[in-house]
């Protein structure tokens, strides 16, 4: 008989606090600043910080960084507003850094 396994999910490298699921996973073709990056339709268990306006590869955008409720590491960001017409799909949605999130349940 099989086991049942809980979700896939990834948490944050530092203190292992779940963060995304693995079906909310939009596109791993995202790069950070610590290297690539997935863009995720949800995140839990963070804290958005302030927003500000960013020149990013695809232009400027009005983003927040996301942090790891328990440990406050930087995980990456959350897109709250997009100029370009072709990148406003980005908007309300959270880009973490492969290098600061882990698989677990895998």
């Amino acid at each position: 008989m099989e086991e049942v396994i809980g979700p896939r999910l990834y948490c944050c490298s530092n203190c292992r606090n779940h963060v995304a699921l693995h079906d909310d996973v939009i596109s791993k073709a995202f790069q950070g600043k610590s290297g690539r990056a997935f863009l995720f339709s949800h995140a839990m268990n963070v804290t958005v910080g302030p927003k500000e306006d960013r020149e990013l590869m695809t232009g400027l955008h009005t983003v927040a960084d996301v942090y790891c409720s328990d440990c406050h590491e930087v995980l990456g960001w959350k897109y709250e507003r997009a100029y370009e017409e072709s990148q406003k799909y980005k908007e309300g949605k959270y880009v973490l850094e492969k290098a600061k999130i882990a698989r677990e349940n895998w």
